[in-house]
This record gives structure tokens, sequence and C-alpha cells, in this order.
């Protein structure tokens, strides 16, 4: 595998991640109702603690993006 076939697969790495963000963001604050009410069936969540399982959970997902896409692929342009 060359370094530019590895900066390519990286980018798109996170292109396709930020696109899941932003998806599941628009669900969470667009179908914030729905989405807390088909959760609501399998867990006994107040709405707050929803709501703060989904903010940890794409905060942490960011920041997975970040340190395992991101990163690398702009050192990668860093030394080429």
């Amino acid at each position: 595998m060359t370094i530019d076939t590895l900066r390519e697969f990286l980018l798109w790495c996170t292109v396709i991640n930020y696109a899941f963000v932003l998806i599941w963001f628009a669900v969470f604050v667009y179908a914030h109702d729905w989405l807390y009410r088909l959760h609501g069936g399998w867990f006994k969540l107040s709405a707050q603690q929803f709501d703060a399982i989904h903010y940890a959970g794409l905060a942490v997902y960011k920041v997975g993006i970040l340190l395992l896409n991101l990163a690398p692929l702009v050192a990668l342009c860093i030394i080429t």
C-alpha cells in the first residue's frame, strides 16, 4: 500500500464518518421525540438521560474520528 493510497483511504474514512455524525445529529434534532419513544420502549430513560447519552456518544465518536482518521491523514499530508 502506497502513502497516496493510505492518504486517500483516510480521507474517505473521515468523510464517511463525518457524514454518519451529521446524519446522527440530524435524526437526533429533527426526530428527537420519535427516537426517544423508540428507545424508551427498550430502556427506562428520562429525556435528560437520553439526551446526555446521545450527546456523549456523539462527542466520543467525533474524538475517535479526530484521533483515528483525521490526525493520521494530516500527518501523512505533512510528511509528503
